[in-house]
Parts: structure tokens; sequence; C-alpha cells
């Protein structure tokens, strides 16, 4: 655990673009009063983002991801973390840097209960 502890906090300081974006509008409780992690270790994996209140992990993929060995890995870490009873929500780089509002209103609506009476 103490690597996973050292990796997540060097994972902070040095966070993508797309990662520091979307941390000004999470942080402090910016995103409905919920208080969002970042770089945070949950079992044998760190996170990008997780509010643990509403068991919500957010992940912002690089075009890696989009490679089939970086598809399956994925799909293995979400399926564990499905199975720990997280939701996982993924958004590319790309998505974050030029459609922030969307990728925040897609996080709203999974944070928030429905409103629909």
């Amino acid at each position: 655990m103490n690597d996973l502890v050292g990796l997540s906090r060097n994972l902070r300081k040095n966070q993508t673009d797309a990662e520091s974006r979307l941390w000004r509008h999470l942080r402090g409780k910016n995103l409905e009063g919920l208080r969002f992690r970042r770089q945070h270790p949950i079992g044998r994996y760190i996170v990008d983002f997780v509010c643990l209140e509403k068991r919500l992990v957010l992940e912002i993929d690089g075009g890696q991801h989009g490679e089939e060995a970086g598809q399956i890995k994925d799909n293995e870490r979400d399926h564990w973390l499905r199975t720990e009873g997280y939701q996982v929500l993924r958004f590319w780089n790309n998505d974050v840097l030029t459609n922030l509002e969307g990728v925040m209103d897609m996080i709203r609506a999974n944070v928030l209960p429905d409103s629909e009476d």
C-alpha cells in the first residue's frame, strides 16, 4: 500500500492538462458540495478522481486507453471497481479540454438524485 501512496502523490504532482482542468472544477466541494479526491488509491488501483460519498470514480483517458492492451486493462479495472460498489465514468482528455461543461453535466447527472417529478 505504501507504494501506491507514494505513486499517487507523484501522480498528483504531475497531472495531465485535462486532469488539472477538471480538478479546478471539482476541488473544494465546487461540484454540488461533494468532496472529490484526486489520484486516490482504491484496492490495488489508483483512480484519477473519486467521490467516496457517492462511490463515483472519474477516469480521464489519453490515447493509450484507445489501444487494445489499454482497453483490456481498463475493462478489468472497471469491473473490479464495480464489484466494489463504485460507478466508473470515463472521459477522453480531449472532451475535458474542449467540452468541459458537457463533462460536468454528465458528472452532475450521475451524482444528483433524479429530479423527474
